[in-house]
């Protein structure tokens, strides 16, 4: 299963760089990093805003081989918070999503049917997880809540920094490579889901959640952080930033309207992005909200989201569409 090259990603890191000057974080701390960039060290998105807590709890997770569990809403940049990190330290970093379709045999990998020399033969594929063991590489799983409980136990066997992995049809004994990381994302703590948001996700096994060395918790962010974020990545509306204020405006309101239990939706942050590029379409603020979010609303939310739409824009949307 070679999925990667070879420069740098089974070597160790060969350099360190200072979390003050990168991250701009008041600490001394030095984190191991690679001089060069290889083929899946993720691309640096120099818009993505970084949360201080939760970025010095990843960046513990590389120091000190620590397994790192980063929990919060959908839409707060989880996933991207460990890419990003990665990225600025030329650090090789996987994705997997624990949805209903990844199994074990996925993960630790399965017999298949070759040929060779012209005769079909049985030849054993690796799969992602020992392969990722064996090499310099950021794996972060992600949906880790709404593992299936066959792949979860197979996670538990890797969660101890010295974890190794027992592949028994092969009789291997996987060692970690000194450079292997391992992070996860979740929308819940592993204790269920009492939103209603996260449908599919489990309860997970209190001795393997006390495997986790480190958990972060990554809020929304504040508003003037936010409003960076959308202009960053729609800079067509940076002439209409009073726009884009109200329309962070309108995301925090649904979020405390949905905390207080008035409304089952919440928009995050990846919603009002949306939003702000559905506006270049379609020219109009209001025909963007509908078409981003608000057509996606449960009916009996709608008065109160529109309600909330004219408290921020002094207008009112269209009474066909809070009725419909």
């Amino acid at each position: 299963m070679e999925m990667y090259s070879a420069a740098g990603e089974k070597a160790l890191p060969d350099t360190t760089v200072s979390v003050r000057e990168l991250f701009g974080l008041d600490t001394l701390l030095r984190v191991p990093a690679f001089s060069q960039v290889s083929e899946h060290v993720p691309d640096i998105d120099t818009a993505y805003r970084f949360d201080n807590d939760t970025t010095l709890a990843i960046l513990a997770g590389f120091a000190h081989n620590r397994r790192v569990l980063v929990q919060g809403f959908h839409g707060t940049g989880k996933s991207t918070h460990i890419e990003q990190i990665a990225a600025r330290l030329n650090w090789p970093c996987l994705r997997v999503n624990l949805d209903s379709h990844i199994s074990r045999i996925d993960l630790i990998g399965r017999d298949v049917i070759v040929v060779k020399d012209g005769k079909q033969v049985t030849e054993y594929r690796e799969g992602l997880l020992p392969w990722a063991l064996q090499h310099a590489c950021a794996l972060v799983f992600d949906e880790y809540d709404a593992g299936r409980p066959d792949v979860m136990f197979v996670i538990q066997r890797v969660l101890e920094v010295e974890g190794k992995l027992t592949l028994l049809d092969q009789n291997r004994v996987i060692r970690p490579h000194p450079a292997f990381r391992l992070f996860a994302t979740a929308n819940t703590v592993g204790l269920g889901d009492t939103t209603g948001l996260y449908h599919g996700t489990q309860l997970i096994n209190q001795a393997q959640l006390d495997r986790w060395n480190i958990v972060a918790t990554l809020n929304y962010l504040r508003e003037d952080e936010e409003v960076a974020i959308v202009l960053a990545k729609v800079p067509s509306l940076v002439q209409r930033r009073d726009l884009v204020r109200a329309m962070v405006a309108l995301a925090g309101l649904t979020r405390q309207s949905f905390a207080q239990g008035d409304i089952a939706t919440v928009m995050s942050p990846r919603t009002v992005i949306s939003w702000a590029e559905n506006v270049e379409i379609f020219g109009d603020a209001a025909t963007a909200f509908r078409v981003s979010f608000f057509n996606r609303c449960d009916e009996g939310d709608r008065p109160a989201i529109a309600e909330l739409f004219q408290r921020c824009f002094d207008t009112e949307l269209a009474a066909s569409a809070v009725q419909s």
